[in-house]
């Protein structure tokens, strides 16, 4: 069995009087790629906010590497290799992308004017390689804002491998993404995982992508941990099946 990179163990966490996470246990092997599927409401970007410090969680706890994280700040468990992309990209749509891929990188955020005038180097080809690796590079001087929310997507992904990420938590990479362009992510998240040793935890609806990509898969359904398995066992779980595979 792989070794756990990431260990959620017994975490819960609140808001009000809605329980968004109850006991919540599972791990994430080194250098896999580790599913989580569930209804909507039950909890999946909960956890995932919790995991890279967004919500300090009420009980539990939560390792990297065997290291308590659930008291660090973002920043800091960000420093340690660990980042996640959103729903809703989050780029810089009014400036360039080779601007957006320098500016992600946050020790280099103060100087940000003073780069463009003084740096040129291996930072900027390294922005474009990676621009290059997710399809983009004729694209790096077009306006961010300018491009398809797909090609947004490519590029927030682009964004955080420039930080050169440990595990990166991908939260539905493929909604909203024009049909024709998912073929090409999934070939391009697989690569960053077996080229780059990046280790993936994915919160997907798309049923097929998941169902092809994730060598396990959690579901969460009503904030707390239904069941977890390898795709095909998942499939055929009939409480998987009447809590949310029915639907799709």
């Amino acid at each position: 069995m792989s070794v756990p990179i990431i260990e959620v163990e017994n975490v819960s966490k609140s808001f009000g009087g809605v329980i968004a996470n109850r006991s919540v246990s599972l791990s994430v092997p080194r250098g896999g790629i580790t599913g989580l599927i569930g209804p909507n409401g039950s909890g999946k970007t909960t956890l995932f906010n919790s995991i890279v410090g967004y919500h300090p969680i009420d009980s539990g706890s939560i390792r990297l590497e065997g290291r308590e994280i659930s008291k660090l700040r973002v920043q800091e468990i960000a420093r340690l290799g660990l980042l996640r992309t959103f729903q809703a990209t989050r780029i810089y749509g009014k400036m360039n992308c080779v601007q957006n891929m320098l500016i992600s990188i946050p020790h280099r955020k103060a100087g940000f004017f003073d780069m463009f005038a003084s740096e040129r180097g291996e930072v900027v080809e390294r922005a474009e390689h990676l621009l290059a690796f997710v399809g983009l590079y004729d694209k790096r001087f077009l306006r961010a804002g300018s491009l398809s929310f797909g090609q947004q997507k490519l590029l927030e992904f682009a964004m955080a491998l420039m930080n050169e990420p440990t595990v990166l938590l991908l939260d539905e990479p493929t909604a909203g993404i024009n049909p024709t362009l998912i073929n090409g992510l999934i070939e391009r998240l697989k690569r960053a995982n077996t080229e780059f040793g990046i280790t993936l935890f994915i919160i997907e609806h798309n049923m097929r992508v998941i169902m092809n990509m994730a060598d396990v898969i959690y579901c969460l359904a009503h904030g707390e941990l239904l069941t977890s398995g390898e795709p095909g066992a998942i499939q055929r779980d009939q409480r998987v099946i009447d809590a949310y595979l029915g639907a799709h």
